[in-house]
């Protein structure tokens, strides 16, 4: 790859990496702070991942519930659900997101060029510009909201996720494995649960939401991976002109702290639900 044609990023290494058949390239685009990792080889099933570290700081869910509302409309795709649209009519071999006790990942590949543009497209314009900040119904649809099926009936809570993480709360491994984390991590992010739990997502506020995104959801934030066999000088120059260079550098603290050693040993008892 020749750099001169790319002065918007700095190259930081480059390996090949015999392996995989690939040559790596670490870059920095250097207007926004974003970094790029590319692995260019001869694989068809072409790949585009951006992945942003996300901190929560409760568990309210408001990392998985930003994930699921990005995706409800943007700028440039001001659809209901674009998400449920590239599913039926995309050409992909993978299309997915996913929300990690530390990041939140949107990873979409294809094997065929003008889809996977699409999908690149669509994805960046998700996580940039989402529709989140002029329609408070995306969260409330997403995240939680208040239900009452009849005007004698009893007031609940519904919602995507919130109905997700009731399900997730529900298995016994997915209980033990969540409080062995919580447990062994008190005082960080693993000592939270980052789904949501149900008990909890009702407390997180439209306005708590929006600052999560507006705090994480910055290229300086992120990173950027590109995989296959595509003209990456064209993806780079295209990606530096729709997106990375509306953004400055920032600082975003999504430090992750180390977990204090224990003073003496504790010992945890916790219940999970059985059926009859």
């Amino acid at each position: 790859m020749d750099f001169e044609h790319l002065p918007q990023y700095e190259l930081l290494q480059h390996h090949p990496i015999s392996d995989i058949r690939s040559e790596g390239y670490l870059l920095r685009h250097k207007k926004s702070g974003a970094r790029i990792l590319l692995l260019a080889n001869d694989d068809n099933n072409k790949v585009f991942n951006i992945a942003f570290r996300t901190i929560p700081k409760d568990s309210t869910g408001v990392a998985h519930i930003t994930e699921h509302t990005v995706l409800c409309g943007s700028r440039e795709f001001p659809l209901k659900d674009p998400f449920v649209e590239l599913v039926k009519g995309s050409l992909n071999t993978f299309l997915n997101a996913m929300t990690y006790p530390d990041k939140t990942m949107y990873p979409v590949a294809s094997c065929n060029d003008q889809d996977f543009k699409n999908l690149m497209h669509v994805y960046l314009d998700a996580v940039f510009y989402p529709n989140i900040y002029q329609h408070e119904e995306i969260f409330r649809q997403e995240g939680w909201h208040y239900e009452l099926e009849s005007a004698d009936g009893e007031l609940t809570y519904n919602g995507v996720v919130y109905n997700e993480m009731k399900g997730a709360f529900s298995s016994p491994e997915d209980v033990l494995e969540r409080e062995i984390m919580n447990s062994l991590f008190p005082d960080t992010i693993y000592g939270v649960e980052s789904g949501g739990d149900p008990v909890y997502i009702p407390d997180l506020t439209y306005e708590a939401f929006l600052d999560f995104h507006r705090t994480y959801y910055h290229p300086s934030n992120s990173y950027i991976y590109l995989y296959g066999n595509m003209d990456m000088e064209e993806r780079l120059q295209w990606l530096d002109q729709h997106y990375l260079s509306h953004f400055d550098v920032i600082p975003v603290d999504s430090e992750i702290a180390l977990q204090k050693p224990f003073e003496q040993p504790h010992r945890i008892s916790c219940t999970y639900p059985v059926s009859e």
